[in-house]
């Protein structure tokens, strides 16, 4: 499925078990993979704990399967079998603990609009089209308390000023201390990052970072590169380039910096191109994280085609209930394993507007496949948004520049541990600032994504409509083409969330980290404890219920904070803070 370079190389990490596993031909190949193809889709299939890995390979055959790849860490195989009756046909074996489809292949799958969730990242696009997007005061947002630009500061960007979210969580003030470690990697599990960006670059670690990921042209368009996997520096969607410089743009004296401008920046993709994240490559990118020795793992994503894995949920057909069940057992054994390997773990809470611990009924799912989406009521005793709501996970809730949660940002006492900024296209509500692109998280951008979005020329140029929606290009002086420019965008979204969160997370690694056998860490366990009491609490507002009807929202928005100062749904143990964290002002 993967080039062979990236096997390879995943193989020395992650312990896939083609070898020892089956029978190979001369070539290192399973003899499986040189018979006839006869399937059509792609399945995980998870062995049973304690099982004969032999009986479960046996059992996929029996099935009509041949298996492709292996994942030694979590005990799962990637296999290529029929589209009808293979996962219930597999499961029936006492080897197999369960099988989940992973993708379609060779066929146009339907329901593949992206998700309303998902759509909220990209709302000033629409409110642009709606000719709702107000021009933000030509003043910039107030400068610190000693009037100067905060650019000024020591290892501050040009474009800094613009980027709210690191004054939030005083990044700014941090960075005097502890800019971060370049002994710590934080991955990003996403789309791919692109590391063209003079921004990005400097914090790339190409021989560390893989792509997990095959193209799949009917739902990712044409491949641009051979045998349909980009390169591991790549990025055709964006969502992985934005997190990444949020986490750790370097501060260079160009465009931006990040919250930790000196960690290490590695990409784990298990994103399509489209967006899509589904179980087989972020399961991969997980244990490839641990084994490669990653501190910190940033998710800003939920697993498709659910956006919550039932156990049992009976509006679900039989199959799909058993493919959520292995969904839910491979995730488990994924983070699990990163946990154990002293990763930290941040997600995204998700842009679903809904208290996690009483969700709402699931209109969206699944999201991907030949079966549309239908209602289906959520349990919360069974039922599990991932990877967020799956172990060790640090979850975090999206704050607007006024420090108030955002309109579209889930929450909840039962699964948030921390809030950080992720933007809020309609704050301010009443002021010049409302409907503005500023109100958003402006990071790095790949120009690739902004060319197909129409938002930039072939030739490099930002068009009128980039320009409406606030997208920035800076080029450094030997830059020979556009490609060796940096492009920059707005996006909001608990995504954006989570690597402010991440990156205060590496600067928790740098400061309390210690050299250890084979590198420099910190356990996971200590990583949280850290990140958590360090957090400037936030009270919950007065009065608790908070709706959004002034910005035009419905009642499905109305959200109710329960808790205390301390912890709380909105902001659960509270803002991160870096300045904290490296001044060692932990509660």
């Amino acid at each position: 499925m993967r080039r062979p370079a990236l096997l390879l190389a995943a193989s020395a990490c992650t312990g896939v078990l083609v070898a020892s596993l089956f029978p190979t031909s001369a070539t290192g190949v399973p003899d499986d993979a040189t018979r006839p193809a006869q399937a059509t889709d792609e399945y995980v299939v998870l062995i049973a704990a304690g099982a004969d890995r032999g009986e479960a390979v046996a059992a996929v055959r029996a099935s009509g399967g041949r298996v492709v790849d292996a994942n030694r860490a979590i005990d799962a195989l990637t296999v290529r079998a029929p589209a009808e009756g293979f996962v219930t046909d597999v499961s029936r074996s006492p080897a197999v603990a369960g099988a989940a489809a992973d993708r379609m292949i060779g066929r146009s799958p339907g329901g593949v609009e992206v998700p309303a969730q998902r759509r909220v990242e990209q709302e000033n696009r629409l409110a642009a089209r709606q000719g709702r997007l107000n021009e933000a005061p030509a003043a910039v947002r107030p400068t610190g308390a000693d009037g100067r630009s905060r650019s000024a500061r020591t290892g501050m960007d040009p474009l800094d000023d613009r980027l709210w979210g690191l004054r939030m969580v005083r990044s700014d003030l941090a960075r005097e201390t502890n800019p971060g470690s370049r002994r710590v990697l934080v991955g990003i599990l996403d789309s791919g990052i692109d590391a063209r960006n003079p921004d990005i670059a400097p914090n790339f670690s190409r021989r560390l970072s893989r792509n997990f990921v095959t193209d799949i042209p009917e739902v990712d368009g044409p491949c641009e590169f051979r045998g349909c996997v980009d390169p591991a520096n790549w990025d055709d969607s964006g969502h992985g380039t934005h997190v990444a410089g949020t986490v750790a743009a370097s501060a260079n004296d160009f465009g931006v910096s990040g919250v930790a401008p000196n960690v290490r920046l590695v990409s784990i993709r298990g994103g399509q191109d489209s967006g899509y994240l589904f179980l087989g490559p972020v399961t991969d990118a997980l244990t490839y994280g641990a084994d490669a020795g990653l501190d910190v793992i940033n998710m800003s994503f939920y697993v498709d085609p659910w956006l919550y894995n039932c156990r049992a949920n009976p509006a679900d057909s039989r199959e799909a209930q058993m493919e959520q069940r292995t969904i839910i057992k491979a995730m488990r054994r994924a983070l699990q394993y990163a946990h154990d390997h002293d990763v930290a773990l941040v997600g995204s809470l998700g842009n679903n507007r809904e208290d996690l611990g009483d969700p709402r009924t699931d209109t969206s799912s699944p999201d991907f496949g030949d079966v549309a989406p239908y209602p289906r009521p959520i349990d919360n005793e069974s039922c599990f948004d991932l990877p967020v709501e799956g172990p060790h996970v640090i979850g975090a809730s999206a704050l607007g520049p006024s420090s108030n949660k955002s309109d579209y940002s889930n929450y909840g006492t039962e699964r948030i541990e921390v809030s950080a900024p992720g933007g809020w296209f309609r704050d301010y509500f009443g002021t010049p600032w409302f409907s503005t692109n500023e109100n958003l998280v402006l990071s790095t951008y790949p120009v690739n994504s902004l060319q197909a979005s129409g938002l930039v020329t072939e030739d490099g140029r930002i068009t009128d409509d980039g320009h409406e929606l606030g997208v920035l290009r800076r080029c450094p002086p030997d830059a020979t083409d556009y490609t060796g420019c940096g492009y920059y965008a707005y996006l909001q979204g608990t995504s954006m969330a989570s690597p402010h969160a991440s990156g205060v997370a590496a600067l928790v690694v740098s400061e309390y980290g210690a050299p250890e056998a084979g590198g420099f860490g910190l356990s996971a366990d200590r990583t949280e404890e850290v990140l958590l009491s360090s957090a400037a609490e936030r009270a919950c507002p007065t009065p608790r219920r908070v709706d959004y009807l002034d910005e035009s929202r419905d009642e499905t928005y109305t959200a109710v904070c329960r808790g205390s100062r301390d912890f709380n749904g909105f902001y659960g143990h509270g803002i991160v803070d870096a300045n904290a964290v490296v001044n060692r002002h932990v509660g």
